[in-house]
């Protein structure tokens, strides 16, 4: 369910009780841990974590006028999703959270980058946290250039 909503606080008040939780629970885990550099704000219908363009002129190669997605929180029919680009440039990231995530006993639902929960039960908070703190925007953009379709 994408919102319409043009700020993280709107986001918010649209938010059932349940999902409300949840979501701020992810938020306060997100914000806690991130590396300076990167902005909270509104992208896709949802809330999100990017490199601004005034860090990265050049925008997100899928559409420029967008700033590069790193993470990011909807709110869905049937689970809340954290969707972690950051760990779909980055394979290794990707095997280090799926590894933590299993040593937690959690189920994890994942595709390429999305995390669905649920629950807040389901929500290894502590794992979010390591895997956010563990990226700085430099080393983010690294890997996302490397990662970009190469021009023709």
């Amino acid at each position: 369910m994408t919102s319409k909503a043009a700020t993280v606080e709107e986001f918010m008040a649209e938010l059932s009780p349940e999902r409300y939780e949840m979501i701020q629970a992810l938020r306060e885990t997100i914000l806690a841990n991130l590396s300076e550099g990167f902005v909270e704000g509104m992208q896709y219908g949802g809330i999100s974590y990017f490199v601004p363009h005034s860090l990265y002129p050049a925008g997100y190669h899928c559409d420029p006028k967008q700033p590069v997605p790193f993470a990011g929180i909807m709110n869905q029919k049937a689970h809340v999703g954290l969707y972690l680009f950051c760990l779909y440039c980055d394979q290794a990231a990707q095997d280090a959270f799926v590894s933590d995530f299993l040593a937690t006993g959690k189920k994890l639902d994942m595709g390429k980058s999305c995390v669905r929960f649920r629950s807040y039960s389901g929500i290894p908070l502590e794992v979010i946290g390591k895997t956010i703190s563990a990226i700085s925007v430099a080393d983010f953009l690294e890997v996302y250039e490397a990662s970009k379709p190469k021009k023709k």
